[in-house]
């Protein structure tokens, strides 16, 4: 990492939950949905996934003294089937609202062997991969995917219509770790052109365009009118597969829920205007769960699943590659590392909590 932007401090992963969970309920949160939001916040540090972690405290609280984010929603069903539901978040924190609506998802496939949840009227609700994993440890099939604001250019395009709108889809497996297959539809994640600023990097080409549409590596060009390109980069590249994925997506979370899409899906920086002639209501998600066993016996079902894991562990690894990875096998290493040896966080991450806890009155970090 940049000596200008030096991790400075490593902080064990419950004195950070204490903390983060002190300052959602200094907001306003009662202390469940408080512990709620913070252990779905802090998923995204235990598994690497930095850009969407701690670093993202502040832009929830920033929310709430914006009246963007209720922290006391009444989150309810507002229309259902016995394997579907639509769910209105009531403004609350994404990171709650999401959680509610996975838990449905779950109680319907337990019932009816699968459940579906759309979800309008929520707000920015972490990394998908925490969502998808809670079906996982009810022996099920999860899937958890989010509109996000527009900062996409579809393929052949210079304006913004689309979010990164991540998809998950986590597979439980016998003696294997889970299968976590965990992805924006764009080349690279917003937040990982924020890492690059925070080291004063370059962004690798096919990231990001200027606001004429070329393509550029500086990180700071979403700022400056650019837009970040679909997965693939560019058409020779398959960009207009990562364009229909994000459009899936955004279509399932929002036109699905009643909730905004494309161009007016809400910003998560509480001071970007908001969008004009929004047709619905917050940001979107989607969440499914399957229960194997509704399908064939659960025991095959993790036999094969296992057999599947090993033998792409087993394939043969290109050169300069010591071994074929499975989706999930990096941020589960992670996890495992950070819950033993604690959270890094970039000095500019720490600066930014140390002034929250002043501002709110909270002591950093707390045990």
């Amino acid at each position: 990492m940049a000596d200008n932007h030096p991790v400075t401090s490593v902080f064990p992963y419950e004195q950070l939950l204490s903390f983060t969970t002190a300052i959602f309920q200094k907001i306003g949160c009662p202390e469940k949905d408080a512990r709620t939001a913070a252990t779905a916040l802090l998923s995204a540090d235990l598994r690497g996934i930095d850009s969407h972690g701690v670093a993202r405290l502040i832009g929830y609280v920033r929310l709430k003294e914006a009246g963007r984010a209720n922290p006391t929603p009444d989150i309810r069903i507002i229309h259902e089937t016995p394997s579907t539901a639509v769910v209105d978040g009531d403004s609350g924190l994404g990171l709650v609202v999401a959680p509610f609506a996975m838990r449905i998802a779950i109680e319907k496939a337990k019932n009816v062997g699968t459940g579906w949840v759309s979800v309008q009227n929520s707000n920015h609700f972490g990394i998908a991969g925490y969502h998808a994993l809670q079906a996982v440890k009810e022996d099920m099939i999860g899937i958890a995917m989010t509109n996000a604001s527009a900062l996409v250019a579809p393929t052949f395009s210079i304006e913004r219509m689309l979010g990164t709108n991540p998809i998950c889809v986590a597979v439980p497996a016998g003696e294997e770790p889970p299968f976590v297959a965990d992805l924006a539809t764009t080349t690279a994640a917003n937040g990982k052109l924020e890492i690059l600023q925070r080291k004063n990097e370059a962004a690798p080409p096919g990231w990001i365009q200027d606001k004429e549409g070329h393509p550029s590596t500086d990180p700071h060009a979403l700022k400056t009118g650019g837009a970040l390109l679909p997965l693939g980069g560019d058409r020779d590249h398959g960009s207009h597969k990562g364009y229909a994925l994000g459009a899936v997506v955004d279509i399932l979370s929002a036109v699905l829920s009643g909730a905004n899409y494309g161009p007016w899906v809400p910003p998560f920086p509480a001071y970007v205007p908001m969008p004009t002639g929004m047709p619905g209501k917050g940001i979107g998600h989607f969440f499914g769960a399957m229960r194997v066993d509704a399908f064939r016996p659960g025991n095959e079902f993790k036999h094969d699943m296992d057999n599947w894991i090993r033998r792409f562990r087993a394939a043969t690894p290109a050169p300069g590659h010591e071994k074929v990875l499975i989706p999930g096998d990096p941020e589960r290493e992670m996890e495992i590392e950070r819950l033993q040896q604690g959270i890094p966080l970039f000095a500019s991450v720490v600066e930014d909590l140390k002034g929250l806890a002043e501002k709110l009155a909270i002591k950093f970090p707390i045990g």
